[in-house]
């Protein structure tokens, strides 16, 4: 037998849930076919089988958390199958020439090596309850009784997942006096409910989020800014750029620039507080946050100072199809330094965006709209205008050092041509 087990995920992950079989008990799954989507708090993996086979059991089922090592299928080797056939042909050409008493031996010997087979998998009915191996010693590691496990399996054996869920619930499960949360039921109302469980990374999503909130002295301050330099520089541009490039010059390659020279000169914006120590970084890798299906992620622009303008909306690009097509790697979301979140592609007028943490800062980017705006004491004109906030840990960013730097990304969005300037 193939033991599939789970595989190492990342130094932070250790455990990760089963989101769904992509191969059933029967079906002949092939050297590196994926044969199971594991969800983690960050992305989905698919695991391959390393050998070709059939697989003959699964030991976790969908919605189960399992851990890193932890053994979750079988498969019954395609080499192991060919040579079992081989072997049976080999067996009846000797039948035919072989005496009786030959034939007779060969079938007991056969017989024995079924049913020692079958011992070391299920236990005999004076050794106590059926239970695959890896059931007995995951059991026997946690001093676990097996006949006090309770199985759903139809023919009464003992595996993995059920010598888990018992380590994890008492056996006995004592009916609550309260009405059973079983089915979505009418509320007194009249109005209809519906319960769905939260993913995953849904729930990471949820705790991180606290977390910063509980754990950080975050704030937030405002500006706006005019965009009519950049949206005519992106008219004058667009045709050539999309022909270098073969990608379209959007904004969101302008404020990464502009982001990473204000990160050079304010540069407790771009660390995070480890312990009682401040670590500055001295590179840039900008988050940008995407809204994928499964919840918000936020992939990395991986040395943004180093990149021109076509290569980062080119990586911005990949990085957001990776998302919404669930490819995501587990490199494509670590180690990033700073992040933007543009709000306004939904809408959004103004928002106070949350920490990525540990990262110490963030800023949003919102929806352009026309505003009178007074460009002396007797003008006024109509503007394409954007909200940005900057959200900020407080711990070690002063608000000086705060509105200072949206300050920057302001003066330099407004008056494009200094972006060439930066180093």
């Amino acid at each position: 037998m193939i033991e599939i087990k789970v595989p190492e995920l990342a130094e932070s992950i250790t455990e990760g849930t089963v989101a769904s079989w992509l191969k059933q008990p029967g079906d002949h799954v092939e050297k590196g076919e994926a044969i199971v989507e594991l969800e983690t708090d960050k992305v989905n993996i698919e695991v391959p089988a390393d050998e070709s086979g059939t697989l003959e059991e699964q030991l976790a089922g969908e919605g189960d958390t399992v851990q890193v090592g932890q053994v979750i299928a079988r498969l019954s080797s395609g080499s192991a199958g060919g040579t079992a056939v081989a072997t049976k042909t080999k067996t009846e050409a000797a039948t035919e020439a072989a005496p009786a008493p030959a034939e007779t031996k060969t079938e007991e010997v056969g017989e024995a090596k079924k049913v020692e087979r079958r011992e070391e998998h299920v236990a005999s009915p004076g050794k106590g309850p059926i239970a695959t191996p890896a059931a007995r010693k995951l059991a026997r590691e946690r001093g676990i009784d097996l006949s006090a496990v309770q199985t759903n399996d139809p023919i009464g054996r003992i595996n993995v997942h059920d010598v888990s869920n018992h380590n994890a619930t008492p056996a006995p499960k004592p009916e609550a006096p309260k009405a059973p949360v079983a089915a979505p039921q009418p509320v007194a109302s009249g109005k209809d409910e519906e319960r769905i469980k939260m993913t995953r990374r849904r729930q990471t999503i949820a705790s991180r989020l606290v977390e910063v909130q509980q754990t950080a002295a975050m704030l937030t301050t405002f500006n706006e800014i005019d965009m009519t330099a950049v949206m005519a520089l992106r008219k004058r541009r667009q045709e050539k750029f999309i022909k270098d490039n073969d990608v379209k010059l959007g904004f969101m390659s302008f404020f990464t620039k502009a982001a990473v020279a204000a990160l050079k000169r304010m540069p407790y914006l771009n660390a995070e507080i480890q312990g009682n120590e401040i670590v500055l970084k001295k590179y840039y890798d900008i988050g940008i946050a995407v809204s994928a299906p499964d919840g918000l992620v936020v992939p990395v622009v991986r040395e943004a100072d180093r990149k021109n303008f076509g290569e980062i909306e080119k990586d911005i690009i990949h990085l957001a199809d990776k998302a919404r097509n669930n490819k995501l790697g587990l490199s494509d979301l670590t180690g990033g330094t700073f992040t933007i979140t543009n709000g306004g592609v939904f809408g959004s007028l103004l928002s106070t965006p949350i920490l990525n943490g540990p990262q110490v800062a963030i800023l949003g980017m919102h929806t352009i709209q026309l505003r009178p705006i007074a460009i002396d004491a007797e003008t006024i004109e109509n503007r394409p205008m954007m909200y940005v906030a900057l959200s900020y840990d407080h711990r070690i960013v002063d608000g000086r050092e705060a509105v200072t730097f949206l300050k920057h990304i302001k003066d330099m969005i407004e008056d494009p041509e200094q972006l060439l300037f930066e180093a």
